[in-house]
């Protein structure tokens, strides 16, 4: 039965890979015109095409080998010197995954990661700090980040810089890095607030807004947020005092005045395991000032954790009524990041530069976030032009990776072969997916 259905798929897959072929040509057409010269759409294209790829490390020497290239030249050219726009590339990457994932409802998620750096005074940004992904002080150089997510998909589309006070109040040290000089200290919810009002004013269809602490507790951000007319859903710490009747009461005393009715399970969306329930419960809280914008909703949502009693707090505003179901959909939402950030890493490497400039930093970031975009946009098409048998999972952005490198890059195996390896993977996954699932329920 699976040889007869690999051979169905793989017919299918032959007219795909010629689709696949077509939208990745289509991503060069749209960013082309922000080049100066055919040749570096060239080797944009080229450099696109090495993130695409199965290298276990990606940077400029790598791909250049991979392309067959003598030297790393021609893309450390591109990065430091060609002349481009990197801002304008982001602007396209913005329209393209708008275009493709287009949702009035949809969630724009804001979060920092970092990349581990050894020295600390000749990459930009680059100081002792700390950074989730090590989950520690470090040498890290720090970067805020905007997801557009939405039902058919999510991706990065909007980058930023972080630069600490150790670098902004050095002027030689930001020049010999390449820093305009109209560059300031922004904190990461200034950071933050300028790419939602960005995404906001180039029309970017969403309702949404989430973040975690570092985002809920500026005041600024959530003002933006609800002059924008978004709602948000940001987390709060346990001791952060919201305004109520009673006046102002920390998060954690107002969850433990709640009865024990209060409290209501439900998923905050499908994870690797099946659904991921928490108890929730929700208190209405006061507007922040007297001008407030007349019809909003204030709240206190809370996340208890039934295996672990963990408890998270999120502020929310909605422009007007709406459910709990809701805000509990919002905040799952938030996760979508750290799955941009996760793939954005592993398959178009994201964190593998080795550029020690602002506007290297800039270009490789962008255009590692388009080959990621590119692989969630072309997963959701092929999702709907070739639904997942039964007894597989969907297709995944990992999967489809390897069959796009495999297919346009000239793997040695066979179609067939490589889809019987990719049933495979599927098949096994959702076995084990199914597992999980009715172990959940048996508890």
């Amino acid at each position: 039965m699976w040889n007869n259905q690999i051979a169905a798929v793989a017919a299918a897959h032959r007219v795909g890979a010629d689709r696949w072929i077509e939208a990745f040509g289509a991503v060069i057409d749209l960013i082309a015109p922000r080049f100066a010269r055919y040749e570096a759409v060239r080797n944009a294209a080229g450099l696109l095409l090495g993130l695409l790829s199965g290298l276990a490390v990606k940077n400029c020497w790598t791909i250049a080998e991979h392309r067959g290239d003598r030297t790393p030249d021609r893309l450390q050219h591109l990065l430091a010197r060609a002349r481009w726009d990197a801002d304008a590339v982001r602007d396209d990457l913005r329209c393209y995954v708008v275009g493709a994932f287009a949702d009035p409802g949809a969630v724009l998620v804001v979060d920092e990661t970092g990349d581990l750096k050894k020295g600390d005074q000749t990459v930009v940004g680059v100081q002792r700090q700390y950074t989730g992904t090590a989950g520690r002080i470090e040498n890290a150089q720090v970067g805020v980040f905007l997801t557009y997510a939405a039902k058919r998909g999510h991706a990065l589309i909007d980058r930023a810089l972080y630069l600490p006070r150790s670098w902004t109040g050095d002027p030689g040290r930001c020049a010999a890095a390449g820093v305009p000089e109209q560059v300031d200290f922004a904190t990461k919810p200034a950071l933050a607030t300028a790419m939602i009002t960005r995404a906001v004013a180039a029309g970017t269809p969403a309702s949404w807004v989430a973040g975690d602490e570092v985002y809920g507790a500026d005041p600024q951000l959530r003002a933006t947020v609800r002059d924008l007319g978004l709602g948000y859903v940001l987390q709060v710490a346990a001791n952060r005092r919201l305004p109520t009747g009673a006046g102002l009461i920390r998060a954690d005393r107002l969850a433990a005045m709640l009865p024990a009715r209060a409290w209501q399970s439900y998923s905050a969306g499908p994870g690797s395991k099946g659904h991921r329930f928490y108890r929730w419960a929700w208190i209405a809280i006061e507007p922040e000032d007297d001008h407030d914008h007349p019809g909003g909703r204030h709240h206190l949502l809370i996340r208890r954790n039934p295996a672990t009693g963990e408890i998270a707090y999120l502020r929310c505003y909605t422009p007007r009524h709406t459910s709990l179901a809701q805000l509990v959909r919002v905040a799952g939402q938030r996760w979508r990041i750290e799955e941009s950030f996760q793939s954005a890493k592993t398959l178009t490497g994201l964190d593998q530069h080795q550029v020690r400039r602002w506007t290297s930093w800039h270009r490789w970031t962008t255009l590692a976030m388009l080959a990621h975009a590119f692989l969630a946009v072309a997963t959701a098409t092929e999702r709907v032009h070739n639904p997942a048998p039964v007894g597989l999972i969907d297709l995944t952005v990992n999967e489809f990776r390897r069959l796009f490198d495999a297919v346009l890059l000239g793997a040695t195996q066979t179609l067939s072969t490589l889809l019987s390896w990719s049933h495979w993977r599927r098949r096994h996954q959702a076995r084990a997916r199914d597992c999980h699932y009715k172990r959940r329920e048996q508890r």
